[in-house]
C-alpha cells in the first residue's frame, strides 16, 4: 500500500529493457498504475495523449539523454520528474535541478529507496487535507509541512529541491540560514552551488524584480533568508 490515490500513474523512461521491466513489474506491486517507454522520442508521444503524475527518467539514454527530455517535458509539462543516473557528480545534479528536477536517484539503488523517493515526491505534490504551520510573505502563502506555495487562490509548482530550500528557511523565517546547511537540508548535499541555483529558481517565481528581491534575501557572508510572518493554526481557522 503506498497511502496515495489508487490511480497515481507514473511513466518509466529507461532504454534497458530489463531494467524498465523491473521498475514497471515493482512500482506495479505497491499498488501504482504504470506505463513505460524505451525512449525519449515514445515518452514524448505519450505525454501528448496521457496525463502522468510523476515520470522517472534515465539520464544515460542514445539519442536524446534525460537532460534533453526534461528540458522537452518542462515546455508544456510542470508533473514531477525523478531523474535515474550513474553519474554522481555535482556538475549533473546541478544541471538536473537548473532543468526543474524534483530529485536524483544514483545508480545502482535500492528498490526500496525508490519507492521511498517516490512516495516522498507525490505525497508533497498532492493535496494535503490537514492544517500545517505556514508562513506568509507579500501575497504568498507556503505551507512548510506540505512544501505548497500558494498566492490567492493559485498554486505554484515547485521542485522538490525549490520546496526544501524555501521550507528550511520558512523554519527560520527571518533569520539568515547559511548556504553549507541549506545545501545539507535542501540539496541533498550537492554543494553551495547547488543552492544558489535553487534560489535563482525560487526568486524567479516568486519576487517581481529577481534581481531585488524582497522576500528571499541575500544576508552577506551568512547566506540567505526569508523575511516571512507565520501562521498559526488558529488564523488558519477564520
Amino acid at each position: 500500500m503506498t497511502g496515495l490515490p489508487a490511480e497515481t500513474h507514473i511513466l518509466v523512461v529507461d532504454d534497458d529493457d530489463r531494467i524498465r521491466t523491473l521498475l514497471t513489474r515493482f512500482l506495479r506491486e505497491r499498488g501504482f498504475r504504470v506505463s513505460a517507454a524505451p525512449d525519449a522520442a515514445k515518452a514524448l508521444a505519450m505525454l501528448r495523449s496521457l496525463a502522468f503524475d510523476l515520470l522517472i527518467l534515465d539520464v544515460m539514454m542514445p539519442g536524446m539523454d534525460g537532460f534533453e527530455l526534461t528540458s522537452e517535458v518542462r515546455k508544456n509539462h510542470d508533473c514531477p520528474i525523478l531523474l535515474l543516473t550513474a553519474r554522481g557528480e555535482p556538475e549533473d545534479r546541478i544541471k538536473g535541478l537548473s532543468l526543474g528536477v524534483d530529485d536524483y536517484l544514483g545508480k545502482p539503488f535500492e528498490p526500496e529507496e525508490l519507492i521511498l523517493r517516490v512516495q516522498a515526491i507525490l505525497r508533497r505534490v498532492m493535496p494535503r487535507k490537514q492544517a500545517a504551520r505556514r508562513v506568509r510573505f507579500g501575497d504568498w502563502v507556503f505551507d512548510i509541512e506540505a512544501g505548497q506555495l500558494t498566492r490567492g487562490e493559485a498554486r505554484v509548482r515547485l521542485t522538490g529541491g525549490e520546496a526544501a530550500l524555501l521550507g528550511a528557511l520558512a523554519q527560520s523565517a527571518g533569520q539568515a540560514v547559511d548556504r553549507l546547511a541549506l545545501s545539507e537540508r535542501a540539496a541533498g548535499g550537492a554543494g553551495e552551488r547547488a543552492v544558489d541555483v535553487q534560489m535563482t529558481r525560487l526568486r524567479r517565481k516568486i519576487e517581481d524584480d529577481p534581481k531585488d528581491p524582497v522576500f528571499l534575501q541575500t544576508v552577506r557572508g551568512e547566506g540567505y533568508k526569508l523575511v516571512a510572518d507565520p501562521v498559526f493554526d488558529s488564523e488558519l481557522a477564520r
